[in-house]
C-alpha cells in the first residue's frame, strides 16, 4: 500500500490554489489549503506534509519569514512560488532554506514534475529500504553518510539537513578531491537545466557548512571553496 502524500499550498490569490490543487489532486496527494503565512506556519508545524508550496509575496507574514521560522523546527521540502522580477527575494529564500522555486506565471504540469522529482529525492530521508544488506555509506574521519537512511552524523551527532543540503553534501562527499564549479553543481544536484542565481550553490554551501560546524569543525572544514572555480570535498581534511 501506498504511503499517503501531504501537500500544503500557501498563497492568496484562490484561483492558484485552487489551480494546483486540481493539478496534484489527480496524482492522488492530500491537499490542504492556507491563504496567508501566519495560517500557514501553524499548519506547518503541526502536521507533517510531504512538501509545501509556498507563496513569496504574501500580506503579513511573507514566505521567507515562514520559511525561515518553519526552519528552526522543520526541514519539511519548501518549493517557493515567485514573480518573474523577485530574483534577489529568491537568493534570499535559498539562504533561509527554500529547496526549490518556480516562477510565475508557470505551468501546472511544471510544478507537478517538479514536486514529483522533490518528493523522490526526500521519500527515503525518514526509513531505511528493507531487506538491504549491503548499505550505500559513505564513511569519512568525522562524517558518515548514510545514504540508504538519508542520515548524516558529524562526530557520531545526527545533522538535521534540508533535502537539497543533503543532496549537494551527497554529491560532493561521493567525489572526494574532485572540484566542481558552479554550473555543474547546479545541473547534478538541481536535476534539471536551472536558470537560476550561481549565488544558489554559495547560499547551500553556507548553510551546509554552518550546521556542520555545530557538531563538528573539522567536519565542516571538509567542504573546501576552489576560488575562482567551485566546490570540493576534501576526504584528508584533518
Amino acid at each position: 500500500m501506498e504511503q499517503q502524500v501531504n501537500i500544503l499550498i500557501v498563497d492568496d490569490e484562490d484561483r492558484i490554489r485552487r489551480l494546483l490543487r486540481m493539478y496534484l489532486e489527480r496524482e492522488n496527494y492530500v491537499i490542504d489549503e492556507a491563504e496567508n503565512g501566519v495560517e500557514a506556519l501553524e499548519m506547518a508545524l503541526n502536521n507533517d506534509y510531504n512538501c509545501i508550496l509556498l507563496d513569496l509575496m504574501m500580506p503579513g507574514k511573507d514566505g521567507i519569514e515562514v520559511c525561515n521560522e518553519l526552519r528552526e523546527h522543520k526541514n519539511t521540502p519548501v518549493i517557493m512560488l515567485t514573480a518573474k522580477g523577485e530574483e534577489s527575494n529568491r537568493v534570499q529564500g535559498f539562504e533561509v532554506g527554500t529547496d526549490d522555486y518556480i516562477v510565475k506565471p508557470f505551468s501546472p504540469r511544471e510544478v507537478v514534475l517538479r514536486v514529483k522529482a522533490l518528493l523522490r529525492r526526500s521519500s527515503q530521508s525518514d526509513f531505511p529500504r528493507p531487506g538491504t544488506s549491503a548499505r550505500d555509506i559513505i564513511v569519512y574521519p568525522h562524517l558518515s553518510i548514510d545514504h540508504d537512511a538519508h542520515r548524516v552524523t558529524a562526530n557520531g551527532q545526527e545533522v538535521n539537513l534540508t533535502p537539497k543540503e543533503y543532496e549537494l553534501l551527497h554529491f560532493l562527499a561521493k567525489s572526494p578531491d574532485k572540484v566542481f564549479d558552479r554550473e555543474q553543481l547546479l545541473k547534478e544536484v538541481w536535476q534539471y537545466e536551472f536558470f537560476g542565481d550561481l549565488r544558489t550553490v554559495d547560499t547551500h554551501v553556507k548553510r551546509l557548512r554552518e550546521k556542520l560546524n555545530r557538531v563538528s569543525e573539522k567536519a565542516a572544514g571538509m567542504i573546501v571553496t576552489v576560488w575562482g572555480v567551485g566546490y570540493k570535498f576534501e576526504a584528508g581534511n584533518e
